[in-house]
């Protein structure tokens, strides 16, 4: 008799388990709707009003900068954790098209790096705020901790784009497999068009702020649409067992 019940105990701590994870895979999907759509409306929002800055012309990031900054540092920390979020519950969503760890890590390093950004105020670039020179000459301490988080953001994304890609082309789902690679190719042309603009090239400085929002428009949309996709997959209520 000890021994039996020495066997099941293992099982009958499992089933609670898996009913609190069948629980929680709703909301932190949700997470992954909420926080790109909440990011993008809050910088251009922003950018539309902020005195003397131009949408067209500055990095969102240089929204931080200033007496109002701490509008945009917000806005990146609660991404950040919205999106960390959504990457705890990507990971027994994306096992229903063979999936792995990976989208689940490099995801989770988008968030990261948003709240990173968020809590280190970035230098001054492309003349912003009025005075500034258009590139300092050495980074600061904070600036450079600022771009250093901002790297996962502009690198992990396209390669989880990349990932998932091939998880649903390996599961049959050609449509969102052929969406999540044109969506990393889109995502890094922009993006190095964007790097050549605040390098200030003189053909597209000018627009390095449309770039760089383009760019995360691109990224961030197919972020939350994978999070809405999973999410209609999740029927209310139903235990994540990590089954396709």
């Amino acid at each position: 008799m000890t021994t039996h019940g020495r066997q099941a105990a293992p099982t009958l701590e499992r089933q609670p388990r898996a009913e609190t994870a069948g629980r929680l895979e709703r909301p932190l999907l949700a997470c992954g709707v909420v926080g790109p759509l909440l990011f993008v409306v809050a910088f251009l929002l922003e950018g539309a009003t902020r005195p003397d800055y131009s949408a067209f012309q500055h990095p969102v990031s240089s929204l931080e900068i200033g007496e109002l900054g701490w509008m945009q540092r917000a806005n990146f920390v609660v991404t950040g954790l919205l999106v960390l979020a959504f990457a705890f519950g990507l990971r027994p969503a994306i096992r229903r098209y063979r999936g792995g760890i990976w989208a689940s890590l490099l995801i989770g390093l988008v968030g990261i790096g948003l709240v990173g950004a968020g809590a280190f105020e970035p230098d001054p670039l492309s003349g912003y705020p009025p005075g500034a020179p258009m590139v300092l000459p050495k980074p600061t301490a904070t600036g450079g901790l600022h771009y250093l988080f901002s790297t996962p953001v502009f690198t992990a994304l396209p390669a989880a784009a990349c990932v998932v890609g091939y998880r649903f082309a390996t599961s049959g789902r050609r449509l969102w497999a052929v969406y999540s690679v044109a969506t990393a190719v889109a995502f890094l042309t922009a993006f190095a068009l964007t790097s050549v603009a605040f390098g200030q090239d003189p053909t597209l400085m000018p627009i390095g702020g449309l770039l760089q929002r383009l760019t995360l428009v691109i990224g961030l949309a197919w972020l939350a649409a994978l999070a809405a996709h999973l999410l209609r997959r999740v029927p209310a209520g139903s235990e994540s067992t990590g089954r396709a």
